[in-house]
C-alpha cells in the first residue's frame, strides 16, 4: 500500500469508527450514559443516475453502459471546538459531458478542524476564498464538475476583536489525485469598527483587507525558463454607511506563462468596483471590472476548468430561465472590460401602477468588451506582444444583455412575471472561433395560478428570436404542484425557426417529484439540447442526450 493511501485509509477508519461508536450509543437509553456528551453526526447525500437513450434527430449517444451514474455522500462528525469529515463521491460511469476524469470511486475530501480560543486549525481538505477570490477561490461546483479544494493546512486566527488572519498550504484536487503545483497563500482583514473602540458607534463601518498567494512548480521545460515561484497580491476595501455600500479591489500577478496565454511572461492585473444604494422599494448597483492576463493555475498546462487557483467575477445576470441561459456569458480570464448595471423599483400599493399588491420592476444592463489593446511589432516569447490603455474599452463586444422584469401579483389566486432581454453575444470568442455574432430577443412569461394552500398550477412560455445560429425557438413548461409532497411537469423546447435545414426538432422532456422533510426523489425523462452550461461565469459544454434520469437526494 502506498504512502498516501495509507494514510487516507487510517483516517477514514479512524472517523467510520466513531461515527458508528455514536451512532451506536444514539440508539442505547442505558442508566448513567443518555445524557452523555458524544458529539453529532450530519450529512448529505445525493445520487444522478441516467439510462441513456440513443437519438440522431439531435446528436445524442446512448452509453456503452446504457446507464451512468453520478453520487456523493456528505459526513460530519461535531463534539465541541472538534470537527472533522469525509465525503465519498463514485462516478460508475460519470454522467456524459461531466469531466472525464471523475471515472470510479473514492474519498477525494476529508479534514478535521480545532476551535480553541482564537485559534482555527484544519488539516486536510478545505474550501477557502480571499476577498473576491482575484487571488485565491478554492470552492465546488458539483453541476459543473469543478473541484479544486485545497489538500493541506489551513490556519484562521483572530489576534484581537476585528482583525482576521488567514494561512494556508496544499495541493488542489484534480479528480481523485491532486495536482503537481504547491499553493501558499496568506490574508488578513481588518473591520476598523470592531477593532477601535472610537469607532464603534459610527455609521460608517469600513474594512479593509490584503491577501497574496504564491504558487510554486518546477521548471521541466528544455527549452524555455519558466517561473517556478508565481506570486499573486491584492489589495481591497469595503465602505458601508446607511443605505450606501461600496466595495473594490485590485490585484497584480507576476509574470506567468502557461499554455492559457501561449507562454508569454507579461504581468496580469485585476481591478473590481462594486456601488450599491437600497431603500424600501426602490434599490440601484452599479459594478465594473477590468481584467487582463489573469488565468491562475497551480499547473501551468492545466486546461478547461481543471487546478483553477483564482476566480473571475461574471458581472451580468445568472439566469435560471431555459432560453434566457442559451447564451450565458463566460468570463475572459485573458482579458476584459466588465460591467452590470440594476436598478429594481416597486410601485406602491393602492396605486394606479401598483394595484392592490405593488408592482415590482428590474432593470438590467450588463457587458463585456475586449481590453484596448496595441500590438507591439517584433516582441520576441518573453513578452506578450501588446500594451494596454488601463481605462479604454476595446472596439469588439463580447457581450450585451439589456433585461427588463415586471412581477405582479393580481389577487390571492394570480401571480406573474414577464420578462424581456435584448441579447447581444460574441459566439466566435466565449464558444466557437468562427461563428457568427448572435443578436437575440427573449420573451418570457412566468403565470402561477394558487388553487389551495399547498396546490399550485405553473405555465411558463418563452420565446426566442434570432438570425443567427439555430434562430428561433419556443419553450413550454406546465407544472402542476399536487401538494406539499408531490409535484408533476411536462414541457417542450421546439426548435421552429431553424431556415439551414427542414428538421424542426422537439425536445420533450417530463418530471415527477416528491419530497417529503430533507428527502427529494426526482424522475425526469425526455431530450436535452447540446450546449454550454455555466455557473457564476465558470462554463463548461453540455452534449445532446436523451432518456431517464432519476435524482435522489437527502440531509441529515
Amino acid at each position: 500500500m502506498k504512502k498516501n493511501d495509507a494514510y487516507l485509509f487510517k483516517i477514514t477508519a479512524c472517523l467510520v469508527a466513531l461515527f458508528i461508536t455514536n451512532i451506536i450509543l444514539a440508539q442505547v437509553n442505558l442508566t448513567g450514559i443518555k445524557d452523555l456528551n458524544i458529539g453529532e453526526v450530519h450529512g448529505n447525500f445525493q445520487a444522478n443516475a441516467q439510462y441513456y437513450i440513443a437519438d440522431s434527430s439531435i446528436g445524442a449517444e446512448a452509453a456503452a453502459e446504457k446507464m451512468l451514474m453520478n453520487g456523493f455522500a456528505n459526513i460530519i462528525f461535531t463534539k465541541g471546538k472538534f470537527t472533522a469529515g469525509i465525503r465519498y463521491e463514485s462516478y460508475l460511469n460519470g454522467l456524459q459531458g461531466y469531466p472525464a476524469g471523475y471515472k470510479g470511486t473514492g474519498i477525494p475530501y476529508r479534514f478535521a478542524t480545532y476551535k480553541s480560543d482564537n485559534l482555527e486549525v484544519t488539516v486536510g481538505s478545505f474550501y477557502e476564498q480571499f476577498g473576491n477570490g482575484l487571488t485565491l477561490r478554492s470552492y465546488e461546483e458539483r453541476n459543473l464538475g469543478l473541484d479544486n479544494a485545497l489538500d493541506g493546512i489551513r490556519l484562521k486566527y483572530e489576534p484581537f476583536k476585528g482583525l482576521y488572519l488567514k494561512g494556508l498550504v496544499g495541493k488542489q484536487r484534480l479528480y481523485f489525485s491532486t495536482g503537481p503545483g504547491l499553493v501558499r497563500g496568506f490574508d488578513g482583514e481588518i473591520q476598523l469598527n470592531e477593532a477601535f473602540k472610537k469607532l464603534a458607534d459610527k455609521k460608517t463601518i469600513v474594512t479593509l483587507g490584503a491577501s497574496f498567494v504564491s504558487k510554486y512548480q518546477s521548471d521541466q521545460d528544455p527549452t524555455l525558463v519558466l517561473p517556478q515561484n508565481v506570486g499573486n497580491s491584492a489589495g481591497r476595501f469595503a465602505i458601508a454607511r446607511n443605505n450606501f455600500k461600496i466595495n473594490g479591489e485590485y490585484a497584480y500577478k507576476i509574470n506567468d506563462p502557461s499554455s492559457d496565454n501561449n507562454f508569454n511572461y507579461k504581468y496580469g492585473d485585476a481591478a473590481l468596483l462594486q456601488a450599491s444604494y437600497a431603500v424600501k422599494g426602490f434599490a440601484v448597483s452599479l459594478s465594473g471590472s477590468r481584467i487582463d492576463n489573469m488565468s491562475y493555475r497551480s499547473d501551468r498546462t492545466a486546461t478547461l476548468t481543471n487546478l483553477l487557483i483564482n476566480y473571475i467575477p461574471a458581472l451580468p445576470m445568472q439566469h435560471s430561465y431555459s432560453l434566457l441561459a442559451f447564451y450565458p456569458y463566460a468570463s475572459q480570464a485573458k482579458g476584459e472590460m466588465e460591467f452590470s448595471s440594476e436598478v429594481k423599483y416597486k410601485f406602491k400599493k393602492e396605486t394606479f401602477l401598483g394595484g392592490k399588491y405593488g408592482t415590482e420592476i428590474t432593470i438590467n444592463y450588463s457587458g463585456a468588451n475586449s481590453l484596448d489593446t496595441t500590438h507591439i511589432k517584433g516582441a520576441d516569447i518573453k513578452h506578450l506582444g501588446y500594451t494596454s490603455n488601463y481605462i479604454g474599452i476595446g472596439k469588439d463586444m463580447y457581450f450585451r444583455d439589456l433585461y427588463l422584469e415586471v412581477y405582479k401579483k393580481i389577487n390571492k389566486k394570480w401571480k406573474g412575471t414577464l420578462i424581456y432581454s435584448y441579447r447581444e453575444y460574441n459566439k466566435s470568442i466565449i464558444q466557437k472561433p468562427g461563428s457568427p455574432n448572435i443578436y437575440a430577443h427573449i420573451a418570457i412569461a412566468d403565470i402561477t395560478y394558487k388553487i389551495k394552500q399547498e396546490s399550485a398550477l405553473r405555465l411558463e412560455v418563452q420565446n426566442l428570436s434570432t438570425k443567427q445560429d439555430h434562430q428561433n425557438w419556443a419553450y413550454a413548461l406546465l407544472e402542476y404542484t399536487i401538494n406539499e409532497n408531490w409535484f408533476v411537469a411536462t414541457g417542450d423546447q421546439y426548435n421552429y425557426g431553424n431556415e439551414y435545414t427542414n428538421e424542426r426538432y422537439h425536445y420533450y422532456m417530463a418530471n415527477i417529484g416528491y419530497m417529503k422533510n430533507t428527502n427529494r426523489i426526482i424522475l425526469s425523462c425526455g431530450k436535452q439540447r447540446a450546449g454550454i452550461f455555466c455557473v457564476g461565469g465558470v462554463c463548461r459544454n453540455v452534449p445532446a442526450s436523451n432518456g431517464l434520469l432519476l435524482t435522489v437526494s437527502s440531509s441529515f
